[in-house]
């Protein structure tokens, strides 16, 4: 639909679609603001109830002010077209930020998380619960503020009607546990959204990630996930325990509003910092006082001594247990002293051959590849080596190879964050790990295209060759899974079809299966032509 008018905005270029509408930035013909303006599809105006609520909505929405919300400018329709007019944000949102980084420096996430606090205090306030908070929800403004979209808008398709999938409001990496049991959300659940938000933006990954909608709300409802300090070494424990009481599964476990959740993200910054000043030591779960800073950055006075004087006095005159006798007696500590003399000789005259630690390291490798093989390389193969190459060369080296193989994919498979003193990647270890990047995303296609083409780049270079026998292990892999596996383009097409086939007797759920292709393969570049043909479907529906 090209439109160069809505209401009193003039239109200036698309930038945004979805199953729920497209945005244009637009300009006001009288004032000359600029706005966000989303223009919701037609087809929703003839269902049951929709302006009614869609009248309720905008006058909750426009009660919200705070600056990390993005502000509703205006409303209105015309010819059966509704549309939001809001501020228009000069930035990116947080969902093309992680795709750019990966993942955000953890002080950066409790900023940006700490600002959605104050958004999400602003609203719960005025009662509304925002239902889709995800990161494509999240604009970051040029100079660093963060302000929240779409706000309500979800609500508009609460009804059963209105649902996308026919099911539940919300994206399903981002949902609640209630959400996805079809509860009705609460504020509770925006503080679980912004728990998957924080998560992701900490490990780049969100908690749960399945291979349908089905099998992620599933694992909200019942899995267990790793805590972020899995993934990166460095985050804080007690931002671990944040995420952890944001993502409860009952309601009534986790924090319990946005302002706490705010205070507890404020307390991690502060514990780290005490830590990082070197003058107190801080127990995870409190935050020592100020006046006990200063006094352990005094150290103690003449009281604290004379306490601790009369203490060990004390300590001194209380009687001594059994085993504290026996390690005063001289004749023990003597026993014990030839006993750890014996254990020694026993453990020497039990060392292995070099030939049991052959078998013991052939015995590891032959496990599935895990941490058991480096124990193989530095407890049984290196050793042998050591003791006579030449003899052993033969044996050893083969096994070393396929050790250094493993090495090599978990280094280049692990998305922790490298330590200062790691070397840096080569540029063909970037290049390899932005393959897996591409195939843990699920883009079998372009993974494989892309591994291809770095094949040839290592194929003649002489240092190359672990890292070129670790691509064609993985282009294996990958021809292995896109074989069992459709294309994302071949699913999308056959359910176009379906949706063809509907036409005639189920058009509502026909045009349910288009707003579907066209909200989960917008941003997919190898389903384009299905997602253009699935919004000319619906566009020609509306006319």
């Amino acid at each position: 639909m090209d439109l160069e008018r809505i209401g009193p905005y003039v239109v200036e270029a698309q930038i945004g679609a979805g199953g729920m509408g497209t945005v244009y930035r637009a300009r006001h013909a009288e004032t000359g603001e600029v706005a966000a303006v989303k223009v919701l599809p037609p087809v929703l105006a003839r269902e049951e109830g929709f302006v009614l609520r869609f009248s309720r909505e905008v006058e909750a929405l426009e009660k919200l002010s705070n600056p990390h919300i993005v502000r509703l400018l205006g409303s209105g329709s015309e010819r059966d077209t509704y549309y939001f007019a809001m501020e228009f944000v000069d930035g990116e949102t947080l969902s093309q930020r992680l795709l750019r980084e990966r993942r955000i420096a953890w002080r950066d996430a409790v900023a940006i998380a700490l600002q959605l606090c104050s958004a999400l205090k602003a609203a719960h306030d005025a009662g509304v619960i925002h239902r889709d908070l995800k990161p494509s929800n999240i604009l970051l403004a040029a100079d660093g503020t963060v302000k929240l979209t779409d706000f309500g808008v979800a609500q508009l398709f609460a009804a059963e009607k209105l649902t996308i999938t026919g099911g539940v409001v919300g994206t399903a990496e981002y949902m609640s546990p209630e959400q996805a049991q079809g509860q009705r959300a609460t504020k509770r659940s925006d503080l679980y959204s912004l728990g998957a938000v924080l998560y992701v933006m900490l490990t780049g990954r969100p908690p749960f990630s399945g291979a349908t909608a089905v099998d992620v709300l599933h694992k909200h409802r019942y899995g267990q996930y790793d805590l972020p300090s899995r993934f990166v070494p460095e985050i804080p424990s007690w931002l671990d325990d944040v995420v952890r009481q944001l993502l409860e599964k009952d309601p009534d476990n986790r924090v319990p509003d946005a302002f706490v959740a705010s205070r507890r993200l404020q307390e991690v910054v502060k514990k780290v910092e005490l830590r990082e000043s070197g003058n107190v030591t801080v127990a995870a779960g409190s935050v020592p006082l100020a006046a006990e800073s200063s006094d352990v950055a005094r150290g103690p006075g003449p009281a604290t001594l004379l306490r601790n004087l009369v203490k060990d006095e004390i300590r001194r005159g209380e009687p001594q247990s059994w085993w504290q006798k026996l390690l005063n007696n001289t004749y023990m500590l003597v026993a014990l002293l030839v006993g750890l003399v014996g254990v020694v000789w026993w453990m020497q005259s039990r060392r292995m051959t070099p030939e049991q630690h052959l078998l013991a390291a052939k015995a590891l490798l032959d496990q599935p590849a895990s941490s058991d093989w480096l124990t193989a390389r530095d407890e049984h193969l290196r050793p042998l080596l050591e003791s006579d190459r030449v003899k052993w060369a033969a044996a050893v080296e083969p096994l070393l190879a396929e050790v250094e193989l493993y090495e090599l994919e978990q280094k280049l498979s692990s998305p922790r964050k490298r330590a200062k003193t790691t070397p840096p990647l080569t540029e063909p270890e970037r290049l390899l790990m932005d393959v897996r990047r591409l195939w843990d995303a699920g883009q079998l296609a372009e993974a494989e295209r892309r591994l291809t083409a770095v094949q040839t780049l290592l194929a003649d270079d002489p240092d190359a060759a672990t890292l070129l026998r670790l691509a064609a292990r993985w282009q294996e892999a990958l021809s292995e899974a896109r074989t069992l596996r459709p294309s994302a383009a071949e699913y999308a097409r056959a359910a176009l079809e379906r949706a063809a086939a509907l036409e005639q007797t189920n058009r509502q759920a026909a045009r349910a299966i288009c707003e579907a292709i066209v909200e989960l393969y917008r941003d997919d570049p190898s389903v384009a032509n299905e997602v253009a043909e699935a919004q000319q479907r619906l566009y020609a529906e509306a006319q």
